[in-house]
């Protein structure tokens, strides 16, 4: 399928966010985008989407159908907006993660599952690497219903974790189903270590003084902060819940601050308190997705977008996002926008002003030809 299917029900923001922090400028015709990534090649400035869904005609609305067999989307930005210039064959698509090893240039694709029901959750995700401008196969890897890549670095090692699984009655895993983080072995990525959590989303870096860790969130166990040791990663905390999405590192002067969200229960700020991450803020209830942040006129912004209340079956999509700003002592929420099953964020810059991206997945009666929304960022 070519073109995804409109709805009378999509939506999109028009004008500016509550408080006037954010003015939309353009939007991207997506279906069921699940996340954004902007990379620059040779001051080339470009945005990666994956797509999880297409609408199907005829067929109930249903958070988890559609047609997967999709495409990512590639845009570069041009004469001050993006405008589409390629696609990769990314099925049921969860994520890109572009990255450089020396001069070469990769792009991991994670993807979910083929098919438009009944659907095939055991395939492989593909790295991509460029070779003469253009985006080819490197390397493939069998995975189960993958979430996310992760490019990392620790002890001048590269790698690369991959996030996957899901633990779903009548679901059954041929491939590997746990989540893992591979080494670059100069040729290609060989496993390094496998985890324990069945149903992984995300993968941060943070460094605390001299020392670095890599945080996993998990749907079903608990969400694992792993300490480098130099030679592996150790279990060093677990954070207490489930339904985990995502870590995120502020921007803030004093100990280190983590963000963290699930979607059904609270969204938390821990701070380092000389030992572990111990609860400082609690955020927001049930909803949160995925963050993004930034300093700007030496205030700290941080964006936390909302995906769906409810459960999968009856789920809520028209939700407001929001952004909060550093006091000093707190994060305050500072404006809201609106968002349609929001999936991801991420802030650029471009001809001379900051932008905001947000992917969103899902309209209001539940179908995938939801727009992504492009917002000059005026905090």
């Amino acid at each position: 399928m070519d073109t995804p299917i409109a709805t009378k029900e999509k939506t999109h923001m028009d004008g500016r966010s509550e408080q006037g922090l954010l003015r939309q400028v353009g939007i991207l015709p997506t279906s069921g985008a699940r996340a954004c990534e902007i990379y620059s090649i040779d001051s080339r400035l470009f945005l990666a989407v994956p797509q999880l869904a297409y609408d199907v005609a005829g067929t109930p609305a249903h958070m988890n159908g559609g047609d997967s067999n999709t495409d990512l989307l590639i845009f570069e930005w041009e004469n001050g907006r993006f405008a589409p210039v390629s696609r990769l064959p990314v099925p049921g698509g969860e994520d890109a993660e572009f990255f450089a090893i020396g001069d070469r240039r990769f792009l991991a694709t994670a993807s979910a599952r083929t098919g438009a029901g009944p659907y095939q959750p055991n395939i492989d995700s593909v790295v991509y690497h460029e070779v003469g401008g253009e985006w080819l196969p490197f390397q493939r890897f069998p995975g189960f219903l993958a979430k996310q890549w992760k490019a990392l670095s620790f002890g001048g090692r590269q790698f690369l974790a991959f996030a996957l699984g899901v633990t779903v009655e009548g679901v059954e895993a041929s491939n590997p189903r746990n989540s893992t983080i591979f080494e670059w072995d100069g040729a290609g990525f060989a496993p390094f270590l496998t985890l324990d959590g069945l149903w992984g989303y995300n993968w941060t870096k943070i460094a605390v003084g001299d020392r670095e860790f890599l945080a996993y969130a998990d749907h079903t166990g608990k969400s694992v902060l792993l300490e480098w040791t130099g030679e592996t990663f150790e279990v060093f905390q677990r954070f207490e819940g489930k339904t985990g999405r995502a870590f995120h590192v502020l921007p803030v002067p004093g100990p280190v601050q983590v963000a963290f969200a699930a979607i059904a229960d609270d969204t938390v700020v821990y701070r380092w308190s000389g030992e572990k991450f111990a609860e400082m803020q609690v955020l927001s209830g049930p909803g949160g997705r995925e963050f993004a942040s930034i300093t700007k006129n030496g205030r700290s912004y941080l964006v936390q977008v909302n995906f769906i209340e409810g459960s999968p079956k009856a789920p809520k999509t028209d939700l407001l996002s929001v952004i909060y700003a550093w006091s000093g002592e707190e994060w305050q929420p500072v404006d809201r926008f609106k968002t349609f099953g929001a999936t991801d964020a991420a802030f650029f810059e471009a001809d001379g002003k900051t932008h905001l991206v947000v992917t969103n997945s899902l309209t209001p009666d539940v179908r995938f030809s939801q727009d992504t929304v492009i917002y000059e960022f005026l905090g």
